[in-house]
This record gives C-alpha cells, structure tokens and sequence, in this order.
C-alpha cells in the first residue's frame, strides 16, 4: 500500500477536512516527518502507537507516518469516556500515544506527542524511508466489545490490509482511481480502515465532522458540494439519507458501501429504487473485525430479498451446523472464514484466540475464523444473514457484547443482579433495554450517569426496568425472552410538567412522542432520558412537522435541555418572522 501510495501524482487532492486540504506531497511529507520522530525514539515493526485524535488531516498524517516507521496503530476515540480510554492504551501495551495538545495524559509512564509537533517541519528534518517490513508485521489493533465485561483487542497484519484494499478494487467495489470517500466512521471502528486505505491509491479522503455525520441534509449537501464517489453508512443513518439525495448527472453515482448491521426488507427495496433511480449503487458488506472489515459483498438489487452475498476473493467460507458438517444449500449454520485477511488473533489473550479462531475441521487444518453469526447458504453462493449464535449484537453499526453491558451495570453499588437485551422498538427506534434487581432504590439518572463513565455512549441502554425478581426457565436460567418490554412512560425524569411556557409545552409533547416520556420539566435533558443520534434526527422531524420550524440536528447536541432548546427554537422563529412593523408618521 505504501509504495503505491508514493507514485500517487504529488500535486493531487489527499484529504479534505472542512476547509483545510492536503495535496499527496504535503501529506507524503508529513507522514514522513511523523515517521521519522517516531524512530528516533525507538518505535518500528511490532511497537504500537496510539492516536487519540479526531477525524482530520493530521489523523491520516499520523496514521500513515506510524507505519511508515513500520509499527501499528492503535486508534483511540477522543470522545470515549476517559476510563475506557485509559484501558485501551494499557491492556494494549502502547509504547508512545500522539494526542491534541489540549489533552491530558491518558496513561502515566507512557511518552504522550502532541501531533503538531509529529507533523510540523522543523530545522534538523532529514529524508526518511518507509520501514521494510512483512506482510506478517502488525498494521493495527481495534478492540471490539467483550462479553468478559472488558473489550478485547483484534490483531490485524500488514498483508491483510493490503489485501482488502486488492479485494475491493477486484469485486468493482472501489473502482476508478481517484474517486472521493468520505470518511464516515470513527477511527475506533473497524470500518475506518477501508476508508483509509483508498487514499494509498489515490483517492481523496473527505473528512465528515460529527455535526454534519448526526445530521441527514447536512450530510447530504456534503455528497453534493464536495461530489463524493464513496460513503461508507449503517442502515441506521443511511435510511433518513435517502430521500435527500438526487441524480445529478454525473459520470457514475454515489455508491454507498451498507455495514454495520442488517438492512431489512424495507430499506433493502427502498435502496434498490434509488438505485434504479440512477441516484446511487449500494453494495451491502458484512465482515467481522477478525477478518479485516469485509468478507462478503452483495449488490442490492431489487429482485432479491436482503442478502450479505457472497464471500469476496483471497477468503474461503465454510458454513458448519452443530456437528461441524458442511450444510447443504437452503440450510443454515455458523460462518467459519479463512484466508490471509484472517487476523492474528486477539491482543494478550492466547486463551480467546484459541477458541475463536481454529484449524479447519474438515481436514485440511487450515487456520480458519469462527465467526459466530448464523447465515443460510443460498444459491450461487450468496449468504443470507440470520443472526448471532450467543449474546452479542449490531446496533446502529456498533457491535456489542451484552455481556459486557451486563457486567458494568452490575458492578455498580446497589445492583443485585442485571440482564441486558437488544430490542426493536425503544421509543420508536431499536434500543438497548437494562433490567435490574437492586438491592436499594437506585434511580435511573445514577444508572446511566455511572455507565457513561464507563461505557461508550451506543453502549448506554436507552432505558432501564427495575424487576423484583427475574423470570427463569424450567432449568433455572434466566428467561429473556419472558422479560417484559419497557413502557412507553419507563424514563422518569425529575421535575414535574409544571410551569411550563408555551414553547416549551409544545417542545416537551414532541419529546414526550419521541422518547416516550410520561413527564417532562424544564431542566430534563434528552440524552439522559435515552435519546441518541437516531432520535435526535426523529426529534428535527418532528419539530419541523409540528412547528414549521427547520431545526438543525446540532441544536439538540448544542441545547439538549429542554428549557433551553426551547429558547433556542423561540429565536428561531422570531428570526424567520422578521422584524416588527414599526410605526409610520401619519
């Protein structure tokens, strides 16, 4: 990847992030720049460099000057709570993190580098080569939610992402060279890592900020203004999207590269109108973190029912029932995967790296993923998908270990016992669901207080049931499926629906539709009452249905108290209605 990334034309667009630009020289140079300080303090092949940096020009910098100097990368979201920040960068043993400077440490006895000072020129800059390495060389470690209660991290190769990048442009999915790709997932989630490789072949990134990520016409004017070829999306986000984009009559349309979680039956048709619209080409990828990203495509097309396809070149698949025999076409078993994008395993845990990741039981011992998702085989070798086979789950793209969930809460003073379930509907959008049994009266604003200390914010259950007792099977486990679903009314904020004002009356009755609420006072707010990016995008619809006023989603991250963004719509409002007729001399 880096040698093709150095015959890339120098004067060609690398990134765009706001209204800040990179041409591939300016970036070749500071990646090279990053590579060569990070030598001269002892880092190469096998070291890992954390980046605890946001999306931006000196994050691609900064990645590709870590492997220049030939270690791995370690990304390390800024907006996880500090405590999970703290964990990845130890339990992964990094030897240097690279921050913004406004940063505190994260970890005492680790060297911090603030990434100006990477990726600035400086008097004594020397020419500095790329590291040699092998394909067997780590390239990076993502972690991934655990169900031990603490998340684990996947070891990737150099030859791996290498080959994903080859496996793309084979199966047509990255096509001409010199496409734009936005930038859409958090540099934490696996998916970054097919948005960043595209640019060693000479494509422009575009960076996409959080404010225009949570927001569908922001989104969508970005796709237009900045005239991407590629956007990797979830379902999740790319279903309000939709109906915003339009055919512009440019040489090919926007593909939009679905992952994350499932697309259902509705959003598959709806994709595939759009795409015979000629408005965009959707591919649907599955893969798990293991196995580098992707390992299936499939092209949505309108005369097939949702289908994760088939699996790309350079993998092979097995689907193994409970015996560990082949199943024949129509029946379902588990995915197991092999081939060079298989990962080395997981990060300083040869006991779960054993157990997921084993010789081939066919015979041939080859080194092969279980994956732990259940599929259907079908015709032509396509795959259905049909879900997990224990207790970890996709939410808005996210992959969850409930257990995980589970142990957190349960930690927490007061907890007896905890179970966590995903759930379709959570005040009108799929949600995480906490049932517990206390000790003591626990109210529900500590619960989630204490587990956004803890836990990233998709890990957060949108809302909590307290139970006296848990239902059990005849065997005396716990019952899931006999555990009740949440009232609508289950959040409870504090204050009474009492001397409200006008506006924030109506603004409280469209909260009260979308989270489900029974009460709602002036200082509640609606993130600590469940709400996310999702139903912060319903909340704009709904303000705009109801009070013909256009809401930016920002405004409810910017004003998520009630009283608050009520006075914000109130200057809306005013702002749209002019200034007062003043008086006229008669």
């Amino acid at each position: 990847m880096l040698d093709r990334l150095a015959l890339v034309p120098a004067a060609r667009t690398a990134v765009v992030a706001g209204d800040r630009a990179l041409s591939f020289a300016a970036l070749r140079a500071q990646a090279m720049r990053v590579a060569g300080r990070l030598a001269e303090r002892g880092i190469g092949p096998e070291s890992v460099v954390a980046l605890c940096l946001p999306r931006g020009t000196e994050l691609v910098a900064a990645l590709l000057g870590t492997l220049c100097a030939g270690a791995a990368y370690l990304p390390v979201d800024p907006r996880l709570p500090a405590e999970r920040r703290r964990y990845l960068v130890k339990d992964a043993g990094a030897d240097l993190v690279v921050t913004t400077s406004d940063l505190e440490p994260l970890v005492e006895g680790i060297p911090h580098l603030a990434v100006a000072a990477l990726t600035a020129p400086g008097p004594r800059d020397r020419p500095f080569a790329p590291v040699a390495v092998s394909p067997e060389t780590l390239a990076y470690v993502i972690y991934t939610s655990g169900s031990t209660g603490r998340p684990k991290g996947v070891e990737i190769v150099r030859g791996a992402a290498s080959a994903l990048l080859a496996e793309l442009e084979d199966a047509g999915i990255a096509v001409t060279e010199g496409g734009r790709v936005g930038w859409n997932a958090s540099p934490s989630f696996d998916a970054s890592v097919q948005q960043w490789v595209r640019v060693c072949r000479g494509d422009t990134l575009v960076m996409i900020d959080e404010e225009t990520r949570a927001d569908p016409a922001l989104l969508a004017r970005l796709i237009d203004e900045q005239a991407l070829t590629d956007l990797d999306i979830t379902p999740s986000h790319a279903d309000p999207l939709l109906d915003l984009l339009t055919a512009d009559g440019g040489p090919r349309p926007l593909t939009l590269l679905v992952g994350g979680e499932a697309i259902g039956p509705a959003l598959w048709r709806r994709l595939a109108e759009r795409g015979a619209a000629g408005v965009l080409r959707t591919v649907n990828l599955y893969g798990p973190t293991e196995c580098t990203v992707d390992s299936t495509a499939g092209w949505v097309d309108g005369a097939d029912e949702p289908h994760i396809g088939a699996v790309l070149p350079g993998l092979r698949m097995r689907v193994l029932d409970g015996r560990l025999e082949p199943v024949a076409e129509g029946e379902s078993g588990e995915l197991y995967l092999a081939g060079p994008r298989v990962g080395r395993g997981y990060r300083h845990r040869p006991g779960l790296t054993a157990e997921r990741f084993v010789a081939d039981p066919g015979g041939s011992g080859e080194r092969m993923y279980r994956t732990g998702d259940l599929v259907r085989l079908l015709p032509d070798g396509r795959l259905g998908y049909l879900g997990r086979a224990d207790g970890q789950v996709k939410l808005r793209g996210h992959r969850i270990e409930l257990r995980e969930v589970e142990a957190v809460l349960a930690a927490l003073p007061g907890i007896a016992e905890a179970v966590v379930l995903l759930r379709d509907e959570v005040h009108g959008a799929p949600g995480l669901v906490a049932y517990h049994r206390s000790l003591e009266p626990v109210a529900e604003a500590a619960l989630r207080l204490a587990l956004a200390a803890a836990l990233p914010a998709y890990m957060v259950p949108s809302a909590f049931v307290p139970v006296d007792r848990f239902p059990t099977t005849p065997n005396g486990k716990i019952d899931r499926v006999a555990l009740p679903a949440p009232a609508a009314a289950s959040p409870q904020p504090s204050p009474a629906a009492v001397g409200l004002t006008r506006s924030q009356e109506l603004i409280a009755g469209v909260w009260a539709a979308v989270l489900g609420a029974s009460r709602i006072g002036p200082d509640d707010n609606f993130f600590k009452l469940g709400g996310h990016s999702l139903l912060a995008i319903k909340l704009v619809s709904r303000v705009r249905a109801e009070l013909g006023v256009s809401l930016p989603v920002k405004a409810v991250y910017a004003n998520p108290r009630l009283r608050d963004l009520a006075s914000h719509i109130d200057t809306l409002v005013a702002a749209a209605a002019g200034p007062a007729p003043s008086g006229q001399d008669g």
